[in-house]
């Protein structure tokens, strides 16, 4: 049961990620802006998606 409940948690993580990235490349901000965003989300997940949630482009 733990390696069901641990890919289901992994699959919402990966959808949130994804869905972050996309965000990104939508907002209007500049092109290299959204590229080092981008990198933050893919190198650091975690973190790089709570500082995202607080910094990150709005619109």
């Amino acid at each position: 049961m733990g390696i069901e409940i641990g890919g289901l948690l992994g699959l919402i993580w990966l959808i949130i990620v994804i869905w972050a990235i996309v965000k990104v490349a939508k907002s209007s901000a500049g092109g290299l802006a959204k590229l080092l965003w981008i990198l933050v989300l893919l190198f650091f997940p975690l973190v790089g998606l709570i500082i995202w949630f607080l910094f990150g482009p709005k619109g």
